[in-house]
């Protein structure tokens, strides 16, 4: 790890894009979606402001929240086990309503004595839909040259067909800019613009003390979201910088999405765009290696340790402990932990959650635009 950075502390929030996968998140949150073989959502994010010198983070969970708290533990594979700083998590009932807070106003709001009793000069408030490998030193150095109030990090990229096809607000907001110079000029909400947008990466950085008095201020006017209800209303005001973001991005932003990004990875440059930078980070599991069977046939997977492979595997991202019976055939498929495809059963575009089991001889086979979802300890 690097040496600690003491200009920022961080701040996740694992719930706020829930509601983009539904199916995923009915027995955890965003954060703790597994990715890429042998990761949750969070590594990203938390191993970026970890190898940044970020030692001083927090959660603030809402629901669903237990096997987040199993996969971080104490904080030790991130170098989060300390005297002072280290990692918190704040419980879902943290306001002084006693009420489940909506935005990240609401969220903050319960944790104000907490962030009047740091020392750092700055926050990062960071979401977990997006998988980066990100360097934090490099935005609070551009932050600091540009004088800026708040900067908030963005991305180019054309809206996601699921957004654009999207007929209501229920899956919550996002957000696009327009951009001079480096400055914010306006935030759109929700935007239907086509081609090509500055597209919000779900993280800003802020002064400490700005956050303070500007949370004070929002939460008393009943005001629920940081970037819809405070600083859209305050750009002519305040200096809010926008930082672009042209390193490896991966958006989850619906089911297809979460598929797509881990196919993606299958790629060896788009694998090597997101891990050889700084390393990422989980939770440790000591297990066997990978077996592989005589007989077996594997083409391009991505796979982590405790799996054995008998049958025939291509084009699949496999978690830990998955197992390939000797005469089952997969196919563009993407494998939770512990799922069990058994002998003859033939699996193709098909997400498969943690423990499930395809018994022998099924067939099952979604396509490339829409992957067959099993849910958890599912036996089909």
């Amino acid at each position: 790890m690097m040496n600690a950075n003491k200009s920022a502390l961080g701040i996740i929030f694992p719930n706020s894009h829930d509601a983009l996968v539904p199916e995923l998140v009915n027995v955890r949150l965003m954060a703790s979606i597994p990715f890429a073989s042998r990761y949750r959502l969070i590594d990203f994010i938390l191993s970026s402001m970890t190898n940044c010198g970020i030692n001083n983070v927090s959660l603030m969970v809402r629901n669903n929240y237990h096997s987040l708290m199993d996969h971080l533990g104490s904080g030790r594979e991130w170098d989060l086990v300390r005297k002072n700083g280290g990692l918190t998590i704040f419980p879902p009932f943290a306001d002084k309503t006693n009420k489940p807070f909506v935005g990240r106003v609401g969220a903050l709001a319960g944790i104000l004595d907490f962030l009047r009793n740091q020392k750092e000069a700055y926050v990062v408030l960071a979401d977990t839909n997006i998988v980066v490998n990100f360097d934090f030193r490099a935005m609070i150095e551009a932050h600091i040259a540009s004088g800026a109030d708040v900067t908030i990090a963005y991305n180019e990229q054309e809206f996601p067909d699921s957004i654009l096809e999207s007929t209501s607000n229920d899956k919550g907001f996002y957000y696009t800019f327009a951009i001079e110079e480096g400055r914010i000029k306006k935030i759109y909400v929700n935007s239907r613009a086509t081609g090509v947008q500055n597209f919000s990466l779900g993280i800003t950085l802020i002064g400490r003390e700005m956050l303070i008095d500007l949370i004070n201020t929002a939460y008393v006017r009943g005001e629920e979201y940081l970037e819809r209800d405070v600083l859209l209303h305050q750009l002519d005001r305040l200096n809010v910088q926008g930082y672009k973001y042209e390193e490896y991005a991966a958006r989850i932003s619906d089911m297809k999405s979460y598929f797509d990004e881990n196919m993606k990875l299958l790629d060896d440059y788009n694998l090597d765009a997101l891990f050889s930078g700084a390393p990422i980070y989980t939770k440790i599991r000591d297990d066997n290696p990978t077996r592989y069977i005589e007989g077996a046939k594997a083409e391009n997977i991505m796979v982590a340790d405790g799996c054995i492979i008998e049958g025939e595997v291509e084009n699949s991202v496999l978690f830990r402990g998955v197992k390939i019976a000797k005469g089952a055939k997969v196919k563009n498929c993407v494998l939770m932990q512990g799922t069990v495809i058994e002998s003859g059963a033939d699996v193709e575009y098909v997400i498969a959650d943690k423990d499930v089991t395809v018994s022998a001889g099924k067939e099952l086979k979604g396509t490339d635009t829409f992957p067959v979802y099993i849910g958890k300890r599912q036996k089909v």
